[in-house]
């Protein structure tokens, strides 16, 4: 069978695109059409896998359309083996998201992401009466009105009765207890508005009830649900998270913004020692089991960017070893971005200190970092930006947990003028 697999993937391979443009949905439409054909062949979830992963093994050598057609096989042959009713709740949040949610024929760049997402879920689940799912887009205060936008797609394409909109700026003048303290909107960043979308998505009476929060883009996607789903249901997880950091993911990344991503991970790693495992707490792809949704999210203090951050903590706080990590294929979506322009890394690192001082113990190793990362100001952020010491430069995320040879006098020394 693997073989049969691997000559389906090659011929797969010379009708792919090598990139994967996420406005066109032609190119969506082979890749769903790729992971069908593999799906036809009538293979069990594990000759799948052992597909994907003879795959990752040529990495480079792959098109991106292959890698995520035998991910997505992965994902629904998995899904097809459950047995009794099954929910998926997926969270979105929008901010300034009023042209990508267009079509690519209506704006430059857009990616018609709202009815995307229910196409993706749709191939998930088809075929199964038993296993149910919605959808919730949470307006974030959103100055073009997205969720407005939304709301219209929703409308036109009869989607009500799985599709919900949701807006931060109604949940605060309710005053919901699930986005306090929050005054107005443009006190979150994401977080607020993800968090209503979860903790609103949890209330549901559902059986084995999983909660997705993804981003607003097509840069997961959500047909690789399955894969988060099943280590949460059958793997007895309270999370599953999307990682594109491990062997197993495929990334397909814009710009050069590596060294600085890992003098953010070397940080936050000196200050939250809960989550060594974790690598990759910033993929838009997480999933929670419903029940523990409604214990982690009420009480959040994180509103912004690092709320990925805080779940997690919280996740292994109420029970460790709870948290599973899955290797996805991702690809960076930055034509439309909000988000291209903006490096939260220092307010994140902020954030996690309060988050550090909130709910761990302090230790004097530990402290010492924290106090570092407060006293930092934009100025010396920047500094330390341009003269990231070598030890970080040369070593992967990875062996942040072990190596710990960066000290904060060398950090200072590297952000003194």
């Amino acid at each position: 069978m693997l073989e049969k697999l691997q000559n389906l993937t090659h011929a797969q391979g010379e009708l792919s695109p090598e990139q994967l443009d996420l406005t066109n949905a032609e190119h969506l439409a082979l890749v769903t059409g790729f992971a069908d054909d593999l799906l036809a062949c009538g293979a069990q979830p594990g000759q799948y896998r052992q597909l994907e992963a003879d795959l990752v093994s040529r990495k480079d050598q792959v098109p991106l359309p292959v890698h995520l057609a035998a991910k997505l096989a992965v994902s629904r042959s998995t899904v097809l083996t459950w047995e009794g009713p099954t929910h998926l709740s997926v969270v979105f949040a929008m901010y300034k998201e009023h042209q990508r949610i267009l079509k690519s024929d209506q704006v430059a760049g857009g990616e018609d992401f709202l009815r995307r997402k229910v196409h993706q879920l749709e191939w998930l689940f088809a075929g199964r009466d038993d296993l149910t799912w919605d959808l919730f887009a949470v307006d974030d205060g959103c100055p073009e009105g997205s969720g407005r936008i939304a709301q219209q797609i929703i409308d036109e394409d009869g989607l009500g009765d799985r599709v919900k909109v949701l807006f931060l700026e109604e949940a605060i003048t309710q005053g919901l207890a699930v986005v306090s303290p929050l005054e107005k909107t443009s006190e979150s960043m994401k977080g607020g508005s993800v968090e209503l979308g979860m903790w609103t998505a949890a209330q549901q009476d559902k059986t084995n009830h999983v909660v997705v929060f993804t981003d607003a883009d097509l840069s997961t996607h959500l047909g690789q649900s399955g894969l988060l789903m099943d280590r949460i249901l059958l793997g007895g997880m309270d999370a599953a998270i999307g990682s594109r950091r491990m062997p197993e993911s495929v990334v397909i990344k814009k710009g050069s913004r590596n060294t600085r991503g890992k003098l953010f991970i070397y940080l936050w790693k000196r200050i939250i020692a809960i989550i060594p495992e974790i690598i990759d707490t910033q993929c838009g792809f997480k999933g929670f089991r419903a029940s523990t949704v409604r214990a982690i999210v009420p009480q959040m203090l994180e509103k912004k960017f690092a709320f990925d951050i805080e779940l997690l903590i919280k996740t292994r706080l109420r029970r460790p070893a709870s948290i599973d990590q899955i290797g996805v294929a991702w690809i960076d979506s930055d034509a439309l971005s909000t988000t291209t322009d903006i490096q939260p890394y220092l307010p994140m690192l902020k954030a996690m200190v309060g988050m550090y001082r909130h709910y761990l113990e302090a230790t004097p190793a530990e402290s010492g970092f924290a106090d570092f990362i407060d006293g930092l100001d934009e100025d010396a952020w920047e500094r330390l930006q341009d003269n990231i010491p070598q030890g970080i430069t040369d070593r992967e995320p990875a062996d942040y947990v072990e190596y710990q040879g960066v000290t904060v006098a060398d950090l200072q020394k590297a952000c003194t003028p």
